[in-house]
């Protein structure tokens, strides 16, 4: 059987949503993280999740990856589109935006300072650092959906299922939404969609 691996919460959310609105036979197994003896590095070395076991122990990570290959499972899925096209790459084009710019290039700054000095004394400010960078990462999704409820072909895709964790993160961070209309009137359309709600209380976060 195959399974995806999450912890509730983290960015693996939006793969267990992408199951959910594929209604995939997918099993889906919370995980303990940050632990080096964690029974779940036996699985995934890199100790992090989300991460996908096809019924041959397969292991794939990433949701860069994860996301397009759960999508393929259902040819002709709204939340993707056909290879070759350009709707294609820029449902990609923002998958990566939102996992360099969003995810790596402002959240890993706010949630792990350790990463980048041991030096207690500096962490608050490596924070600060992050907040900043994630406003800034955040105006580009702002502007695009100033003019359309979702980032492409004006339906859910990928890259929305992927975009509002992030969006409902960052207001735990301290970035003030309300200088962000359209992103909180996204995560409004995110969290009353029926596979998000599902998620959440599945992964009893409701």
């Amino acid at each position: 059987m195959t399974t995806l691996f999450i912890f509730p919460g983290a960015c693996s959310f939006a793969a267990h949503v992408v199951i959910d609105e594929l209604e995939l036979p997918i099993d889906v197994e919370a995980v303990v993280l940050n632990s080096p003896d964690s029974p779940y590095r036996s699985i995934n070395p890199l100790g992090r999740v989300p991460a996908l076991r096809l019924d041959d122990h397969t292991l794939l990570t990433e949701n860069t990856a994860i996301l397009p290959y759960l999508a393929d499972q259902r040819p002709g899925t709204p939340l993707f589109a056909a290879a070759g096209t350009v709707e294609r790459a820029q449902i990609q084009s923002w998958l990566g935006y939102i996992a360099t710019e969003i995810h790596t290039g402002a959240f890993r700054s706010i949630n792990r300072p350790e990463r980048f000095t041991p030096d207690e004394q500096a962490f608050a400010g490596i924070r600060s650092k992050g907040v900043q960078r994630l406003a800034d990462a955040l105006k580009p999704l702002e502007a695009r959906l100033s003019s359309q409820d979702y980032l492409v072909g004006n339906r859910f895709t990928l890259a929305d299922a992927y975009l509002g964790v992030f969006v409902g993160w960052s207001a735990r961070a301290g970035v003030l939404l309300q200088d962000f209309p359209a992103l909180q009137a996204f995560l409004q359309r995110y969290r009353a969609r029926e596979s998000v709600v599902r998620t959440l209380a599945a992964e009893g976060l409701s």
